[in-house]
C-alpha cells in the first residue's frame, strides 16, 4: 500500500477547510496512518523547501508556513499519491478547476491549501521528515 505526506497549510487551517479537504482525501481512498499539529521551525522549512529555500521569495513561503500550525499527515491507500494529487488540483490554485481541493478552496500558487508528495521517493523522505519511527501507523 503506497503512503504520501499531506500538510494542510494555514490558509486551511485559518479558512476551517480541514474537515471538508480531510473527508475529500478519505473518500479518495486514503486511509490516515499518521496525524500530528505542529509550528514548522525555520530549518524543517529550509529542509522541506531545499528546492527553493536560496531563491528571493522563500522569505514570502516561510512567513505564510509560519503564520499557523500546520497538520501533518500520513494517508495510505492504492496509488494513492496519483489519487491525492488529481484531487487536489494543480499547484496553482486560479488554474484549478472548480471541483479540485484546490480549485475550491485555494487562491494562489503558495495559498493552495495543501501540500502532497509528488513521487513514492519524495513520500518515504517527508514522512521521515515529519514523523519519527513507530509514529505511522499500518493496520
Amino acid at each position: 500500500m503506497e503512503k504520501t505526506l499531506i500538510l494542510l497549510k494555514p490558509d486551511c487551517i485559518k479558512l476551517n477547510h480541514c474537515g471538508a479537504v480531510i473527508q475529500r482525501l478519505e473518500l479518495a481512498g486514503g486511509k490516515i496512518r499518521a496525524a500530528r499539529m505542529l509550528t514548522l521551525s525555520d530549518a524543517l522549512l529550509r529542509e522541506h523547501y531545499a528546492h527553493v529555500a536560496q531563491l528571493p521569495f522563500f522569505p514570502n513561503i516561510q512567513r505564510f508556513m509560519q503564520e499557523t500550525p500546520v497538520i501533518a499527515l500520513v494517508l495510505a491507500g492504492d496509488q494513492i499519491i496519483r489519487k491525492v494529487r488529481d484531487l487536489l488540483g494543480p499547484t496553482d490554485s486560479t488554474q484549478a478547476p472548480k471541483g479540485t481541493i484546490r480549485g475550491d478552496f485555494g487562491t494562489d500558487k503558495m495559498r493552495n491549501v495543501v501540500h502532497a508528495s509528488d513521487s513514492p521517493a519524495s513520500a518515504t523522505l517527508e514522512i521521515r521528515r515529519f514523523f519519527a519511527d513507530g509514529e505511522v501507523f499500518a493496520f
